[in-house]
C-alpha cells in the first residue's frame, strides 16, 4: 500500500469532515438567531476546506514532479468527499447571504410601515 497515498486520503478525510461539521454549527447557530456563531463556524468551515484542498494539491503537484502513486478506494473517497464538502461549505456561504438579504427588506419593510 502506498503510505504517502494514504496518508494524505486521511488527511483530506479529516479535514473535509471537520467542514462539514463546521457547516452543521452554522446552520444550528442560523437556525437559534446567532448570526456571529455562524459566520464563525463558516470562517472554520472554509479553512478546513482550504487545508484538505491543500493537501490534494501538493499530491497533484508532486504527480506533476513526477511522482507516482497507486490509486486506492480510499483516496477514490477522499477526493469524493472533498468535493461534496466543498458544494455544502459554498451552499451555507449562499445560504448566509440570502438571509442576510431577507433581513435587510424586513428591516426596510418595518420602517416604510413605521413610517406611515
Amino acid at each position: 500500500m502506498d503510505e504517502e497515498l494514504t496518508t494524505t486520503a486521511m488527511t483530506i478525510i479529516l479535514h473535509a469532515g471537520d467542514a462539514r461539521s463546521a457547516v452543521r454549527n452554522a446552520y444550528e447557530a442560523l437556525g437559534a438567531g446567532e448570526r456571529d456563531r455562524a459566520d464563525a463556524a463558516l470562517v472554520h468551515a472554509r479553512d478546513e476546506i482550504r487545508q484538505a484542498h491543500q493537501a490534494q494539491t501538493d499530491l497533484i503537484q508532486a504527480e506533476a514532479a513526477g511522482v507516482r502513486h497507486t490509486l486506492s478506494l480510499l483516496f477514490s473517497h477522499a477526493q469524493d468527499t472533498l468535493m461534496t464538502i466543498n458544494s455544502e461549505v459554498i451552499t451555507a456561504g449562499n445560504l448566509l447571504a440570502i438571509f442576510d438579504t431577507i433581513e435587510r427588506r424586513l428591516a426596510a419593510l418595518e420602517k416604510a410601515r413605521a413610517a406611515e
